[in-house]
């Protein structure tokens, strides 16, 4: 301003329009606090208003015919993609962004070193272990050809290990998003300069995170999906009970399940790592998107093929029917786990029963769009 005094003798149109709109902008998202405030104090909310930062002009949108911009929320300042600190790489693009942010929830929900490997959302393999190491190398070996071009999300820190393991098999990754890497990582991983290297720092849960969905004219404003279903959360409905291992199988898979797109399910298992004599619990079949469950499991099961054999299974919601119960066991589950709810529980417990499995529900859908 005093430069442009000096120069012009005044502060010319141009920037006093943009100076007028940052303070605006300021000053109403200042009342805008201000009415959330008194909001909480008394009635709901009627009227939302989100305040979003830019942060770049994309390349293009979901395709290349669609123009993008990306936002932040300047307010939240939680481990997420959004603020995760690009540390090589290529830039982001918008698909990018959604499949990295998708990884990095997903791990969130596991307190044992996770790693999920991802594409277009939904994933292709995820592991838990005692090392992180050990969990990429099984989550990858999952299903190595859908992992072509993936993004790969840790809950631990990055390892030299890892980046061998990538570097000595060859594998097209588009990102790695991790709290952190070490420094022989980062200089095996510095000779593919075009692999998006995302940093994040230790991994934290923001309790008041909301899920907005646009739909044509409008939003839709939720509570995040958080829930983490745990033993306490099972009720057997079968005669025979699970085992220990079978309950450790079923809440992986669940906890899985409910970041796969609907409708879902996730075979997983726990088995002994032979490399490094690690128990590990990892998906053996997963099946997404599908408008009919029973196709679901079928896909899972052609996935999985003879790994499916020993695994439990888990689904996102009810069993409509028993058919899906019953191709599960053809393909050699032993277990289920599941929400329950359905008209026809008793039907697909009776089933179960029949066919020699454990049965538990948890009363928790996960419902993902």
């Amino acid at each position: 301003v005093a430069d442009a005094i000096k120069t012009h003798g005044g502060i010319p149109f141009e920037m006093r329009r943009t100076l007028a709109v940052k303070v605006f902008e300021k000053t109403s998202f200042y009342d805008q606090k201000i009415a959330e405030y008194l909001k909480t104090r008394g009635t709901g909310v009627e009227l939302l208003n989100l305040y979003y930062e830019k942060v770049q002009n994309l390349r293009y949108g979901e395709n290349p015919h669609q123009k993008a911009v990306f936002f932040r929320d300047p307010h939240n300042h939680y481990p997420n993609v959004t603020n995760a600190k690009q540390i090589q790489g290529k830039e982001l693009s918008f698909n990018n962004i959604v499949d990295a942010d998708a990884s990095l929830e997903l791990v969130k929900d596991f307190t044992r070193p996770t790693a999920a490997v991802i594409k277009h959302t939904n994933p292709c393999g995820v592991a838990s272990a005692d090392t992180i190491t050990t969990a990429f190398i099984t989550a990858h070996k999952v299903d190595p050809m859908s992992a072509f071009g993936c993004v790969i999300a840790l809950n631990r820190e990055c390892t030299k290990e890892i980046a061998q393991y990538i570097g000595k098999n060859k594998l097209f990754v588009e990102i790695i998003i991790a709290p952190s890497f070490e420094k022989e990582a980062l200089e095996l991983l510095g000779k593919r300069q075009n692999l998006r290297l995302l940093e994040t720092g230790e991994l934290r849960i923001n309790p008041v995170e909301r899920d907005i969905k646009t739909v044509s004219g409008g939003i839709l404003v939720q509570t995040a999906d958080q829930y983490v279903v745990t033993e306490k959360d099972l009720k057997t409905v079968t005669k025979i009970k699970p085992t220990p291992e079978e309950i450790r199988a079923m809440l992986f898979a669940r906890n899985v399940v409910k970041h796969v797109k609907s409708n879902s399910v996730v075979f997983a298992r726990v088995e002994k790592d032979e490399a490094s004599g690690e128990e590990v619990e990892v998906t053996t079949g997963i099946g997404a998107g599908q408008m009919s469950r029973v196709d679901a499991v079928y896909i899972a099961t052609h996935k999985g093929g003879e790994r499916i054999k020993g695994s439990v299974l888990a689904s996102d919601a009810f069993f409509p029917f028993s058919d899906g119960v019953e191709e599960a066991h053809k393909a050699g589950v032993t277990g289920v786990i599941q929400p329950g709810g359905s008209m026809r529980d008793d039907e697909v417990f009776k089933r179960a029963d029949e066919l020699g499995l454990s049965m538990v529900v948890t009363g928790v859908r996960s419902f993902k769009h």
